[in-house]
């Protein structure tokens, strides 16, 4: 992806992702594996602390943007001047433009959530939400698969350490051949909604436009996850998990497409039937007893 003018002036302060460590199997012998990383990233907006995220720590800077777009604390990558993440001090320091008055209030408001990584967001949850517009984008079914399919080829410290959860933003492109597929960008960390914080960043630093977008994620989908999606403006969720009862209900209440429990060719689609498009329903496996009665027939 292509850089947009106007970026704030931006650290690179990836670190290393994974750690090694000795461990006894069932056998008793040893064995060095690959952990998740874990460190503390303390977020300070103006020389405000604001929280502090537990992080692998891959894209530290889109993922401080996400989390004070997400929050409402800025509402434009217009008003950011600079991100600077310091992890020998564990800090990310954002300047930007910013009402003194409307941060307090929204430090003043907490709600617990069931974020993994986080687990607190400031200010009202449903502020601004009825003003969100969607685009009733469809969905095609052969289109579901293409993206697993893709999305087979990420979840790169998932598989050399587990711990983490992952999320993408995809693309849904069509030519004359068909639907074309494909992830656009993805982030793992060690809360689900770590990662959904640092896409919204990277959505902002590369003007990504929320309408043409697919978002999929391997974390449940609760009603804090389908609210940050919602700020981002896409109108498609894709899930390996399931989905909560408010969850759900905000997704009816905002017009988000939900698609949960996506692995192979199974998945089950929550809300939004009247845009999808069942263009690649598999073959029936028959039933246990279907099976049973055919030996059964066959013996006989």
């Amino acid at each position: 992806m292509v850089r947009h003018a106007g970026n704030p002036e931006l650290t690179q302060a990836e670190i290393s992702l994974t750690d090694n460590t000795l461990v006894y199997d069932e056998y008793g012998q040893t064995r060095e594996i690959s952990i998740a990383g874990e460190r503390p990233l303390t977020l300070y907006l103006n020389k405000r602390e604001i929280v502090t995220l537990m992080t692998l720590g891959a894209e530290p800077e889109a993922l401080v943007l996400g989390y004070l777009r997400n929050q409402g604390m800025i509402q434009s990558l217009d008003q950011v001047q600079a991100v600077q993440v310091d992890w020998e001090v564990g800090a990310a320091v954002v300047v930007a433009e910013s009402d003194d008055d409307a941060l307090e209030q929204k430090l003043a408001h907490k709600t617990v959530t069931t974020g993994c990584g986080q687990g607190t967001q400031y200010g009202a949850m449903m502020d601004d939400l009825q003003q969100l517009q969607l685009s009733e984008k469809t969905m095609q079914q052969s289109a579901v698969y293409q993206l697993l399919t893709a999305l087979n080829d990420y979840n790169e410290t998932y598989r050399s350490a587990g711990a983490v959860h992952g999320c993408a933003l995809c693309s849904l492109d069509q030519d004359h051949k068909g639907i074309n597929a494909s992830v656009l960008a993805f982030s793992e960390d060690v809360g689900r909604h770590n990662a959904v914080d640092t896409l919204a960043g990277k959505q902002w630093l590369h003007n990504l436009q929320g309408e043409q977008l697919v978002f999929y994620t391997t974390g449940r989908l609760t009603s804090e996850m389908v609210i940050k999606v919602a700020r981002m403006g896409i109108s498609v969720l894709l899930s390996r998990s399931g989905v909560t009862a408010m969850g759900l209900e905000l997704a009816r209440q905002l017009g988000i497409m939900l698609i949960a429990r996506a692995k192979g060719k199974h998945f089950l689609l929550y809300h939004g039937a009247d845009r999808f498009k069942w263009d690649a329903v598999p073959e029936k496996k028959p039933s246990a007893d279907a099976v049973k009665r055919h030996k059964a027939k066959s013996a006989s």
